[in-house]
């Protein structure tokens, strides 16, 4: 059975879990759709319905083992389209765009005239369903708190870090204005009970070390973080950070000022689960960990191996939840997946 409390208690280290948790920052909607169709039905999510996608979600992860599960409001995220220009740039599996050279703000004017989004005007029913009808026990989230990321899709990263160095008022106003929708967002989630935790996703490093100067984050990003985290922890929340990349230099930071309770994003050729387990996992929890390369690449025993491996590290201190290094994307076999979460209930029935 769904059991959120549990889960919560375990990574703020309250209590040994009694069992693997499992979370999931993002399973692509081919792979949901064929773990939907294997569950016995073959009905179609009607992209029209406001609640298909919530109310079939609810189900199939109640069924695959997970306390809690994402929840997404259509329209809280920014366009990336640029008006009248066709796009060169590449389009990301999620489906939007990410600007290499130059996004669709690159003036002051273009701010004033970029179509913000409007948290006050979100069609909410699919939170209001899962306040009423969610299985007992399972909470919900949705990723928020973009800031670094998304200021550099909407300059595009180029231009962005330029005006880093050039115009870096120009760069405030814009974290500032990407703020306050994120922060709204953040109070909007935090108004539902079923929500249990927010979940920001700000992919702050890659695989050497951080996108900008460790000071620079500190003084712009960091604290738009810590304000999102006072509001989710105001309202009894937890507050998880998605980060890919080596954001080590922040992670005291993030810990001891932001107040993150889990950290989440771990790459085997960055830092392995098991090395952020040993080096943060007495102060916050551990989100995941088994490399997305290698369950796309690997065979289903490797899969359990590896799964084994992990949980005999992580899970009998505490505060760890068994997940994908990154999210399970379109291009990881179904069987390795389910392998990964098999080899979690093994684990736990021992």
């Amino acid at each position: 059975m769904p059991d959120f409390q549990a889960l919560a208690r375990a990574l703020r280290g309250d209590e040994a879990p009694a069992r693997v948790f499992n979370l999931e920052l993002f399973v692509d909607e081919p792979m949901r759709a064929a773990l939907w169709a294997r569950k016995g039905t073959n009905k179609p999510v009607d992209p029209a319905d406001p609640l298909a996608v919530a109310q079939r979600d609810a189900a199939l992860f109640d069924a695959l083992g997970y306390d809690l599960i994402r929840i997404h409001l259509p329209g809280a995220e920014f366009p990336m389209e640029i008006p009248g220009r066709e796009s060169t740039e590449r389009r990301g599996d999620q489906g939007y765009l990410v600007h290499e050279h130059a996004g669709p703000i690159q003036t002051p004017e273009d701010m004033e005239a970029y179509p913000w989004p409007d948290i006050a005007r979100l069609d909410t029913r699919p939170f209001e369903w899962a306040e009423r009808h969610m299985p007992g026990g399972m909470k919900a989230f949705d990723l928020t708190s973009q800031f670094f990321e998304c200021a550099c899709w909407l300059m595009g990263y180029e231009s962005f870090f330029l005006n880093m160095l050039e115009e870096p008022e120009f760069v405030e106003e814009l974290l500032a204005r990407i703020a306050r929708v994120y922060h709204d967002y953040t109070r909007l989630l935090c108004s539902f009970d079923c929500v249990g935790a927010v979940w920001a996703a700000d992919d702050m490093g890659f695989k050497t070390q951080t996108m900008a100067s460790p000071d620079w984050l500190r003084a712009n990003i960091l604290p738009l973080h810590k304000e999102a985290a006072r509001i989710a922890h105001d309202h009894g929340k937890l507050y998880f950070l998605h980060s890919c990349g080596k954001i080590d230099p922040l992670m005291d930071e993030l810990i001891g000022d932001v107040g993150i309770d889990a950290k989440h994003s771990f790459e085997d050729a960055v830092v392995p689960v098991e090395d952020a387990w040993d080096r943060w996992g007495g102060r916050i929890g551990i989100i995941g960990g088994v490399d997305v390369d290698f369950l796309s690449r690997a065979t289903p025993e490797q899969v359990r191996s590896r799964v084994r491996t992990i949980l005999e590290h992580c899970h009998a201190g505490g505060r760890y939840a068994l997940g994908s290094g990154n999210s399970i994307t379109t291009y990881i076999p179904l069987e390795n997946y389910l392998a990964m979460l098999e080899e979690g209930r093994r684990f736990t029935a021992g």
